[in-house]
């Protein structure tokens, strides 16, 4: 059976796998690495995985490694968490919280799970919150500020809206 090793603390620059898989060339071909990077930018997200063939090579590893020096940067090694049913691939055996960077719990009972919109725009994900709610249009301009980016579009359409309530 396969033991995943979750590698922590790897720098946020350009790592490359085969950077990774250099650093355990000497314990064989078994050893297999996974650096997670950002969708967007393409770098580091400062966390990896290696994945090896049994519980006795992988404290092997972690005794060997934990502490190694990787690009001036001491990493951490430990065993990964199991994968949590409907984990993305970016988080792979880790609970990732809202700022990207993996955590160590056991539990995510504190934490919801993460939502998926589906629509018909390639399943892309929705930048709209999951909870839905509606404001009337006085509370609206007086307490929240809109997104700089759709001021404009906001105006022109609260302008549409009020002329049609007046017409009709």
């Amino acid at each position: 059976m396969s033991v995943r090793l979750y590698i922590g603390n790897l720098p946020k620059e350009e790592v490359e796998r085969q950077d990774l898989q250099a650093v355990f060339a000497e314990e064989g071909d078994s050893v297999v690495t996974k650096v997670i990077k950002d969708r967007k930018t393409g770098k580091c997200r400062g966390f990896g995985f290696v994945t090896v063939n049994d519980d006795e090579h992988a404290d092997k590893i972690i005794e060997k490694f934990n502490g190694y020096l990787f690009k001036d940067t001491p990493i951490k090694i430990e065993k990964a968490l199991p994968r949590t049913k409907g984990a993305e691939e970016e988080g792979e055996g880790r609970s990732v919280d809202n700022e990207g960077s993996p955590t160590t719990t056991n539990s995510n009972v504190d934490k919801p799970a993460p939502t998926r919109r589906s629509n018909n725009n390639n399943n892309k994900k929705s930048r709209r919150p999951a909870t839905s709610t509606t404001t009337s249009t006085s509370e609206s301009s007086e307490g929240v500020q809109p997104d700089p980016r759709w001021a404009a579009d906001l105006e022109k359409l609260k302008q549409m809206l009020a002329a049609q309530t007046t017409n009709g």
